[in-house]
């Protein structure tokens, strides 16, 4: 099993139950060939940096999943075939990468003592 990231780019005019319709038999297909999604993540409406199949945006949905090679080829199979899907995109994650939640908060610095300089030795009589 291998861990992956599918971005997929719906039509901005659908409707949500429209959307969650394919999100959900995308990951049943994936899940139905052995595979486990790990995370579904809705980003909702964004403005696209330039015009795609002449849309200016789309609803951006982020699927983190861990499968086998074939069962990723068939969600990206059905991705493409369907029509509310302006576009997609399926990356493997290296494995150092896969699954790693937010990042710890660093560390406060060790604190250091320094000892005072010595007092400077004062005059004695002139």
């Amino acid at each position: 099993m291998r861990p992956y990231e599918v971005m997929i780019i719906f039509d901005a005019g659908l409707e949500e139950e429209d959307i969650r319709a394919v999100t959900d038999r995308a990951t049943a297909t994936l899940q139905a060939r052995g595979g486990t999604v790990v995370r579904v993540d809705r980003w909702g409406k964004r403005r696209f940096a330039y015009e795609l199949k002449h849309r200016s945006e789309g609803y951006y949905v982020l699927v983190e999943a861990t499968a086998e090679a074939d069962a990723m080829a068939e969600m990206d199979r059905l991705l493409s075939l369907a029509d509310q899907v302006v576009r997609h995109k399926v990356i493997r994650l290296p494995d150092g990468v896969a699954g790693r939640g937010p990042r710890p908060a660093p560390a406060p610095p060790e604190v250091v003592e320094v000892p005072a300089p010595a007092a400077p030795a004062e005059p004695t009589g002139v």
